[in-house]
C-alpha cells in the first residue's frame, strides 16, 4: 500500500484554502494548514481539525523554510492579500505578501525538491482584455496593485518551472464564490455585500447599470481544479479556472430577491469577465459542475454566515472607495 500524499495548503484558514483542506483529507491525503491568520478565519478549518492526517501551523508563508516543508510532496500556494481597495491604500503590504512571500516559498520548495506546486493566481491580472472568452495567451494588462502583485507571483512561479525545473502549474481564477467567503474586513466581493444587505432589508448596491458580468465560480469547482492540477504531469503553464459561463449582477440580484439602488462605476474594472476554459478541459481533463442558480441558492441557504458582516451603503462604499477613482480615474 502506498504512503498518501503529504500536502501543505497555504492560506489554509482562507476561503478556497479551508476548502482545499477538506477536500484533500476526504480523497485521504495527509494536509498541513499554514497560515498567518492575518486574514484567514481559524473556524474554517474546525471539520479539518477534526479529522486524521491534519496538522495546522500558525506562520507567515514568507518565513517559511525547506525545514517546514519536510515530509511535504505537493504545495498548495493560496496565501495572499487579496481585496482590490487595499491593495490602492497599502501596495507595500500586498508586496510583501503576494511577492515577497511567494519568492520565499518558491526558494524553500526547490531547496526541499517539492514534487508538486500549485499556484493561485488571478483574472484580475488580464486587466480589460481585448478577447471573449479569454484565453491563457491574452496579455497581462494589471490594473491596480492587487493585480500586479499576482501577476509578479505567477512570474516567480513560471521562472522557477523553467530555471529550476520545479514541477509548478498556475491556476488562473475567476470570481470565486462560496460559504465561508469573506464575510469582514474592506468592501470587496459582491456576494458578501449583496447578502448582508439582504439580511438588512437594505436595497442592494449595483455598480454602474448592473449589466456587467462575471464568470462567477463555485468553490467545490475551483478546489477540484486544485486536485486534478496536483494530480496531473502538466507543469509551466497557466490554465484558467472558470465557469466559462458569465453573468450579470442584475442575474444575480434577481436570483437573491430584493431592491436595487444604483451607485457609480468605477474606472479600471471590466464590462465583463469570462475565461476560455479550453485548455483546462483538455489538459486537466475538468469542466465546473455546479450551475449559478444551483450555487446562488447554496448561498442562500448559508446566509446566516454573513450575519455579522459589515453592512455596506451607497455613502459608506463612497468613502471606502476614494482611492479606487482618486488613483485610478485617469486611466478610464
Amino acid at each position: 500500500m502506498t504512503t498518501p500524499k503529504h500536502c501543505l495548503v497555504t492560506g489554509a484558514a482562507g476561503f478556497i484554502g479551508s476548502h482545499l483542506c477538506d477536500r484533500l483529507l476526504e480523497l485521504g491525503y495527509r494536509v498541513t494548514g499554514l497560515d498567518s491568520l492575518i486574514v484567514g478565519n481559524p473556524a474554517n478549518l474546525e471539520a479539518a481539525k477534526q479529522k486524521d492526517g491534519f496538522e495546522f501551523i500558525h506562520q507567515d508563508v514568507a518565513d517559511v523554510t525547506p525545514a517546514t516543508l519536510e515530509g511535504i510532496d505537493w504545495v498548495f500556494h493560496l496565501a495572499g492579500l487579496a481585496d482590490l481597495v487595499p491593495s490602492i491604500q497599502n501596495p507595500e503590504n500586498y508586496y510583501h505578501s503576494n511577492v515577497h512571500g511567494t519568492f520565499a516559498l518558491l526558494n524553500a520548495c526547490r531547496k526541499a525538491k517539492i514534487q508538486r506546486f500549485i499556484y493561485t493566481a488571478s483574472s484580475t491580472c488580464y486587466g480589460i482584455p481585448d478577447q471573449y472568452p479569454t484565453p491563457e495567451t491574452t496579455p497581462s494588462a494589471p490594473e491596480h496593485p492587487y493585480a500586479l502583485t499576482k501577476y509578479l507571483g505567477e512570474q516567480l512561479v513560471m521562472h522557477w518551472a523553467k530555471v529550476y525545473k520545479l514541477p509548478a502549474l498556475s491556476l488562473c481564477l475567476f470570481n470565486v464564490y462560496g460559504p465561508r467567503s469573506r464575510t469582514t474586513g474592506a468592501y470587496g466581493a459582491v456576494f458578501g455585500v449583496f447578502l448582508k444587505q439582504k439580511l438588512a432589508g437594505q436595497p442592494f448596491t449595483v455598480v454602474g447599470d448592473g449589466k456587467q458580468t462575471r464568470d462567477f465560480t463555485f468553490v467545490s469547482d475551483v478546489v477540484e481544479a486544485f486536485v486534478k492540477a496536483a494530480e496531473s504531469d502538466i507543469t509551466n503553464e497557466r490554465i484558467n479556472i472558470c465557469s466559462g459561463n458569465p453573468q450579470s449582477v442584475l442575474t444575480l440580484v434577481e436570483l437573491l430577491g430584493g431592491e436595487i439602488t444604483h451607485i457609480p462605476k468605477r474606472p479600471g474594472e471590466p464590462d465583463c469577465t469570462w475565461g476560455d476554459i479550453t485548455k483546462a478541459k483538455t489538459l486537466l481533463g475538468w469542466e465546473p459542475q455546479v450551475s449559478f442558480p444551483e450555487g446562488v441558492a447554496q448561498m442562500l441557504e448559508n446566509i446566516e454566515l454573513w450575519r455579522e458582516a459589515p453592512l455596506w451603503t451607497p455613502d459608506s462604499i463612497e468613502e471606502a472607495t476614494k482611492a479606487w477613482f482618486e488613483h485610478l480615474g485617469s486611466n478610464s
